[in-house]
């Protein structure tokens, strides 16, 4: 897969923002600037950490030999579309946030591993770009890649349609600072519920309906370390897990996007692979 970059005057020159190194094709893209050394720290010697102004920060280097590279966004859609449009004005064509989450469905536990391959889209950003019955959607690709890693490390995950909000508090249905709390918070929540919503986050929607924009890949895995249900808060590892699932998504990624280019085609199905 392939992307053209965008020319300096297309990209009103936002794209130097991330300097002039060589990021390669896959992105992960943590929110919290501090995941950057615990994924850096997971993949093959060597690897390279960069600082940028804002607060931003990524890595590059390879994972069990497949080019990689992570940036962080911050915190919301607002945070990450700076990023995601300097990258994919470089060419780049993949991106996979990974990051944490708050279930809202019974069968999670904590620390499981949620993989969004839909989000409900109450982020804001996304309502930027297009109307709201556009849907905010995974590449399948990206998807299958992130279930097969979570399958091969054998991690326990869950895949389905989370809830991208613009708010920590008052937009996830939490009562706020001064016990405020919106009157029909808890039966927003109950809908998602019987809807079978898994998960709040706050950057999914943002990052699916752009990329597809865009027309560049994009999926999503994160880690419990909320439960709505059970007031439960902690992290048992989980982030490290994520971050590990997103390294491998990667690696199987650059062999399946290897595999077409041999075969001719736009597109991955696994026959490739049995066939192989």
């Amino acid at each position: 897969m392939s992307v053209k970059k965008m020319s300096a005057a297309e990209s009103g020159g936002v794209s130097k923002r991330f300097g002039n190194e060589e990021y390669g094709d896959y992105i992960l893209m943590p929110g919290d600037p501090q995941r950057i050394d615990t994924m850096a720290g997971q993949w093959d010697q060597g690897a390279k950490k960069l600082d940028f102004h804002r607060g931003y920060r990524a890595a590059v280097g390879r994972y069990q030999g497949a080019k990689i590279a992570a940036v962080s966004t911050g915190m919301g859609g607002p945070n990450l579309e700076s990023p995601l449009h300097d990258f994919a004005a470089k060419g780049v064509h993949t991106f996979i946030r990974v990051g944490t989450t708050g279930a809202i469905q019974e069968h999670v536990n904590m620390g499981d591993i949620i993989i969004n391959d839909a989000c409900v889209r109450l982020d804001g950003t996304s309502k930027q770009y297009v109307r709201d019955e556009f849907p905010a959607a995974a590449s399948f690709e990206v998807t299958m890649a992130l279930v097969q890693a979570a399958e091969k490390l054998g991690f326990r995950y869950h895949v389905g349609t989370g809830c991208t909000t613009a708010s920590f508090f008052a937009g996830q249905s939490r009562s706020c600072f001064n016990g405020y709390n919106r009157p029909y918070a808890e039966l927003e929540m109950r809908e998602l519920q019987q809807a079978q919503v898994l998960n709040y986050d706050m950057e999914g929607s943002a990052l699916f309906t752009l990329a597809r924009i865009f027309g560049v890949r994009a999926g999503m895995c994160a880690s419990v370390i909320a439960h709505r249900i059970t007031g439960e808060y902690f992290d048992d590892g989980g982030i490290e897990r994520a971050c590990l699932v997103g390294a491998e998504a990667v690696h199987i990624l650059t062999d399946w996007d290897s595999q077409k280019r041999v075969r001719g085609k736009q597109y991955y199905v696994p026959s490739f692979s049995v066939s192989k």
